[in-house]
């Protein structure tokens, strides 16, 4: 466990702070929480943080409980899992989610910790991670999609001193960018996020110097206390007394031929607490899809739902912690054993808030939306330049993409949009400036979004046509299992991938795979998967449905699903519509639409995997 060096051993005070002096310290860290984003983002090289804005900031008090930042991160389980002294000057790294208590979760993540000294003693910590294109390891990108042990996937640095009392461990870091196919960009991200990290330290130093040290922690726990009572009275809300809620998802494969991993989660209320419980979820995989995550991030990941959903205003933070207990078994999808490989845990993070969404809809109708695009897919693309001024130039490109967002009870979900809000898209200009490719589409894929009263967003097709030769790697899944819809709202379309060869052939991909061939004028077709819809089609506006088939989102087919009929032109047909529902109506029968609609059963779907997708259905995970 770390050990804290101050100069300044007198204890901080608890005083009383007026509501302005709150206001004025809670916006001062969201400023300073943005501003790390925008230091990083100005520094960085790689296109996954440069464009992407694929990095996550925080800004703690003096125990390391966040008040401010983004989701992924755990400072206290990190200082927990430290051994040695920390001084003012300090800068300490890490990419071992093993030796860190799952404070991170896969060697890609580079972190960064920073004490915040003022006069002489700990006032807080900043730290910030940001997903490194390439780490090395056997494939480029170090994402290998056959991985076992996380000893494939490239360096994994052991936590320790990056800056030691501000003097910079410049042997160190030349043996890390040693391991890595773009020491340059890894170099530039990484003094990026210690920027950051020092940008927020000034501003916690002058928000001290402004209202007093005693003044500003004491507006932190102040902060902390705010969300604690927030949640105290949303669990109250949303959760019976007693009465277990659970709900189970699937990631369908583990790039090893294994699927589909079953996630389950129950939630119990007993008094003023929840229990969040994953036992009945699958044994850890044996492929690199494993989520090592440990029992704050559970709190975080969870609060982040509550929380945004009763009042996207609020700052929320690790106020609400003592709330929520949870449980993780051991040897499990979510706790494997070391070294089992992590790379491709991003299916498992976005798989946590289809859960949330499945459990508490169950109570609240007003908090169910359906499955979305509950991943951040990768694409890789890498090789040599063959001619020109350039030839024997190795190129390198990590991108996330985006899909279709779930119906939601106030609306339609967005089409081809990232799960983490604070993404955005590599513009197709910057790609084909920098990379040896072109897009020949990005576009929307009609009727991929589940049919509802609020219409699943649709999954897109980016075409990426190569104009040298490499290989390609990608990291997605729902190819099998359907993103469900909720309260009579439709299954969104499944994911697909493939490569229109230059010899007029088609290679149908799986969803994980990594080191395909691919030439010149071979085009990659990057599918992604749909929205589920949410409530009954038939209430949708069929004026509004063919406005959609005029802009190419729904077809004038896929509009009878909605009980509408229209021309291909989107002319709609009013009388033809109205007897269309009424037959749709009357085929139902008696009975309540159902609360979730996951498509066939799962026996069905493996039966039909091969037939319906090109792609042998996977076999049954099994413990290792």
């Amino acid at each position: 466990m770390a050990q804290l060096i101050q100069t300044t051993t007198e204890p901080l005070q608890r005083v009383d702070v007026d509501v302005v002096t709150l206001d004025l310290i809670e916006n001062g860290l969201r400023s300073a929480r943005y501003e790390m984003d925008e230091v990083l983002f100005r520094t960085a090289l790689s296109p996954g943080i440069r464009e992407q804005h694929d990095e996550f900031p925080l800004i703690g008090d003096p125990e390391g409980k966040m008040v401010v930042g983004q989701f992924g991160l755990s400072i206290p389980d990190f200082l927990d899992n430290f051994d040695g002294t920390i001084e003012e000057g300090d800068v300490l790294m890490t990419s071992d989610p093993y030796s860190c208590g799952a404070a991170i979760s896969h060697a890609n993540d580079w972190l960064v910790v920073m004490p915040i000294f003022y006069e002489g003693r700990i006032v807080g910590w900043a730290s910030q991670f940001g997903h490194m294109s390439d780490v090395g390891g056997k494939t480029p990108a170090s994402m290998p999609t056959d991985a076992r042990t996380i000893f494939e996937e490239g360096v994994v640095i052991p936590p320790f001193k990056l800056y030691k009392k501000g003097v910079l461990d410049d042997d160190a870091l030349r043996i890390i960018l040693n391991q890595v196919r773009k020491p340059d960009w890894n170099r530039a991200d990484l003094n990026g996020i210690v920027a950051a990290c020092r940008t927020a330290s000034r501003r916690v130093q002058e928000m001290c110097a402004r209202f007093g040290v005693d003044t500003y922690t004491s507006a932190l726990e102040a902060l902390l206390d705010r969300n604690y009572r927030a949640m105290k009275t949303l669990l109250a809300l949303v959760f019976e007394e007693g009465k277990p809620l659970s709900f189970t998802d699937y990631i369908d494969d583990d790039g090893r031929g294994h699927g589909p991993y079953e996630l389950k989660m129950t939630i119990t209320r007993t008094g003023d607490k929840v229990l969040i419980d994953l036992t009945g979820s699958s044994p850890q995989a044996e492929g690199p899809i494993n989520y090592y995550i440990n029992e704050n991030l559970i709190r975080m990941f969870f609060g982040i739902y509550m929380i945004t959903v009763a009042d996207p205003q609020i700052l929320w933070n690790d106020g609400y912690y003592p709330l929520v207990d949870v449980e993780i078994p051991e040897d499990s999808f979510w706790k494997p054993r070391y070294p089992a490989a992590l790379n491709g845990r991003n299916h498992g993070i976005g798989r946590l808030f289809d859960l949330f969404g499945g459990l508490l809809g169950q109570s609240n109708p007003d908090l169910l939306n359906g499955a979305g695009f509950s991943s951040s897919p990768h694409f890789m693309y890498s090789g040599n330049y063959s001619g020109g001024d350039r030839k024997g130039e190795w190129f390198q490109l990590y991108s996330i993409g985006f899909g279709g967002i779930p119906g939601r009870p106030v609306g339609d979900g967005p089409d081809g949009h990232s799960l983490w809000p604070s993404f955005v898209n590599i513009p197709c200009e910057y790609l084909e400036s920098y990379y040896p490719l072109r897009i020949d589409r990005w576009e929307t894929v009609t009727d991929t979004g589940g049919a509802g009263l609020h219409r699943g967003g649709n999954g897109v097709d980016v075409s990426y046509r190569f104009l040298e030769p490499g290989t390609i790697a990608i990291h997605d899944d729902r190819w099998l299992t359907y993103p469900w819809g909720v309260r009579g709202g439709e299954p969104g379309a499944r994911g697909r991938k493939w490569v229109d060869r230059a010899d007029g052939t088609i290679e149908v991909l799986p969803s994980k795979v990594h080191d395909v061939e691919v030439g010149k004028d071979d085009v990659l077709h990057f599918v992604t998967w749909g929205g589920g819809g949410w409530g009954d089609p038939l209430e949708r506006d069929p004026e509004l449905v063919a406005l959609e088939v005029r802009r190419g989102l729904v077809s004038a087919e896929g509009a009878r699903r909605y009980g509408v009929v229209c021309s291909e032109a989107g002319e709609l047909d009013p009388g033809a519509t109205e007897q269309l529902r009424t037959e749709l109506r009357g085929a139902r029968g008696e009975g309540d639409l159902p609360l979730f609609d996951k498509g066939p059963d799962l026996e069905t779907i493996l039966d039909r995997a091969e037939e319906e997708t090109g792609l042998r259905p996977p076999t049954p995970p099994r413990a290792l």
